[in-house]
């Protein structure tokens, strides 16, 4: 009785202690995000407060009212949404036939195929932001929507993949073979019984994609010259003060606006995003 009572005691002081744990990382990483919103509603003197205050005095929309009307701010979303819009297309279009064939087909060197798979997914755009500069240069792509595109869809490839070919996994082989003892194709197979099951995994991978690409910087910020034609991200390096101008208050505005979009997505198809993560937890 007494070994029971202290394994519950202990069980529970571990959960007290898990709890604490992620309270701590939640405040760690929801504090800029708060203290930009704050700024974003503040005046310019309320920036200089000492002690700095958490809430402005007096609520204000005359930050974002601003910004909307004079930093193009809808423009940059605008050609956000137009950038991740074709790269979710194009990954799509990819993604299936290569998540279906590694899910479904066995040959050699499957398994260094995924391993290499992974690998990609661990490049850096850092690393290959400047040879990508001299190749996009040298066949005058600069300033290209098309081209910026595509760099993203190879960006997005590896890990939409993997993600879409765990949740294939999941899908019983049998379906297939009652479709190819019913006659039909692979392709058949793949667009009418396949695809139709695996829509929740698709869409879980969009939205992946959405996030993963709507916050791409050192991507756009080296391969675009022209301001009209930037992304959010890179936009709102427009708004930094410069020599006597505070516009620390309209960039944090400007912040709020940029990220929320993937903050309304991510609140209202979370249960995607963690099917996605969870799809591959299967066994081969």
């Amino acid at each position: 009785m007494k070994l029971t009572s202290s394994k519950s005691g202990r069980l529970a002081m571990e959960k007290i202690g898990l709890l604490v744990l992620f309270f701590v990382i939640i405040v760690f990483f929801l504090f800029p995000v708060l203290w930009v919103l704050s700024m974003s509603f503040k005046t310019v003197p309320e920036l200089f407060y000492v002690p700095p205050k958490l809430f402005p005095e007096h609520f204000s929309f005359d930050n974002y009212v601003q910004v909307l009307w004079m930093a193009d701010i809808i423009t940059f979303l605008k050609n956000s949404f137009l950038i991740v819009g074709g790269t979710i297309v194009g990954c799509i279009l990819l993604i299936v036939p290569a998540a279906y064939g590694l899910s479904r087909f066995r040959f050699k060197g499957k398994n260094t195929l995924q391993f290499g798979i992974l690998i990609f997914q661990m490049i850096s755009p850092l690393i290959i932001a400047i040879p990508l500069y001299r190749y996009f240069s040298r066949l005058h792509l600069l300033n290209n929507y098309w081209s910026l595109t595509l760099v993203y869809i190879a960006l997005s490839l590896p890990f939409a993949c993997w993600s879409l070919k765990g949740y294939m996994d999941t899908i019983p082989y049998s379906i297939d073979e009652a479709g190819r003892i019913d006659g039909c194709s692979r392709m058949t197979i793949l667009l009418k019984l396949l695809i139709p099951l695996i829509v929740p995994g698709m869409i879980s991978v969009v939205i992946l994609i959405f996030v993963r690409s709507w916050a791409q910087f050192i991507i756009p910020f080296i391969l675009l010259n022209d301001s009209r034609m930037f992304p959010i991200s890179v936009g709102l390096v427009n708004l930094q003060s410069t020599g006597d101008t505070i516009t620390t208050h309209l960039l944090a505005a400007g912040c709020i606006l940029g990220i929320l979009p993937t903050v309304l997505i991510f609140i209202f198809l979370q249960r995607f995003i963690v099917s996605a993560l969870t799809a591959g937890a299967v066994k081969e």
